[in-house]
């Protein structure tokens, strides 16, 4: 049951991060990398302040 909710928590940042609009696109290709190559400290990193810098 753990793995499935962590499943979609980082299958929800992922969609987050590619709906969301950033200044220029090159933003949006730094977090989806460092969301797909870093899974877990992407996940929070995104949440705690990529959210906040987005337009």
């Amino acid at each position: 049951m753990l793995k499935i909710l962590g499943f979609i928590v980082y299958a929800f940042t992922i969609y987050d991060v590619v709906t969301s609009r950033f200044a220029n696109s090159n933003d949006k290709l730094i977090w989806i990398l460092i969301v797909l190559l870093l899974p877990l400290l992407g996940t929070i990193v995104w949440f705690a302040i990529g959210r906040n810098k987005r337009i």
